[in-house]
């Protein structure tokens, strides 16, 4: 298995490249089945600024492109493209039931999504098969969201987040490692939801991470709190509103999930 590598270093196991500067080694591509494609600047590692708005945006876009445009023009090189994408791509609602066959929504993240998975086009016209792995909260105790919620919920301060309404689709890294896996193989080519069949609300989630742990978690989280925090928009996005994701596609191409509940997916991931 061969990493890309932005170092500028050639090693054995690496593939340099540059999406700022559209550079890459191309033909370290020749002989490779297969690409997956996750890179790009954290959502919530930063405060919104236009800035940082763009630079999550191109830190996809470009990368994107480049892959694509060049599995495209070469002989013998990878047929196979994972390319990343999100759930950002339905918008918001605490009503609507996702599939793969829904339309983008709208605001920040949709759009963001949307270009992403507009870049792979080349790739698609040249008739690479191509699948967007519309990925959903993963969910593990060395990264993401969970990562940042188990010390406060571990010291009892933990909370519903608002109203608690808000869906969350989640899956456990297993399962979102397991699902790459599967469709490295498979002949689904477009959109596919990475998440789990059973979203739950933020306020079942909060009861259910309380009570793996033991702890209590009786005090809500107020929208104004991580709002100066974090920004408006920002807190909007990844903590006051969400959608209800199902994976259709997964399910009917024969995916198998380890973990079909939130429950006992938090139980083998923190050992409880």
């Amino acid at each position: 298995m061969l990493t890309f590598d932005r170092s500028g270093s050639h090693g054995p196991d690496s593939i340099s490249w540059n999406p700022a500067t559209g550079t890459i080694d191309a033909e370290r591509l020749v002989g490779v089945d297969a690409v997956v494609h996750l890179a790009g600047a954290g959502i919530g590692d930063r405060r919104w600024t236009d800035d940082y708005k763009r630079e999550i945006l191109e830190s996809r876009t470009k990368g994107t492109r480049l892959l694509a445009s060049t599995m495209a023009s070469i002989d013998g090189g990878p047929r196979v493209l994972l390319s990343g994408s999100a759930i950002g791509f339905y918008g918001e609602s605490e009503s609507a039931v996702f599939d793969e066959t829904s339309a983008a929504g709208r605001g920040f993240l949709a759009d963001v999504c949307v270009d992403w998975e507009v870049a792979t086009e080349p790739a698609e016209a040249a008739g690479l098969r191509v699948v967007h792995l519309r990925t959903g909260i993963v969910l593990s105790p060395r990264g993401g969201a969970l990562k940042k919620l188990l010390p406060l919920f571990r010291l009892g301060l933990g909370g519903r987040m608002g109203s608690g309404r808000q869906w969350q689709s989640w899956i456990s890294i297993d399962d979102e490692v397991a699902a790459i896996d599967h469709l490295l193989t498979s002949s689904v080519t477009g959109a596919v939801n990475l998440t789990a069949p059973a979203p739950v609300t933020q306020a079942d989630f909060t009861k259910t991470l309380a009570r793996v742990v033991r702890r209590p978690a009786f005090v809500p989280v107020p929208s104004f709190g991580p709002k100066i925090l974090l920004g408006s928009e920002l807190a909007d996005a990844l903590l006051f509103t969400g959608q209800k994701v199902l994976p259709h596609v997964l399910e009917r191409d024969g995916f198998h999930f380890a973990h079909l509940d939130l429950e006992s997916a938090l139980r083998h991931l923190l050992k409880k």
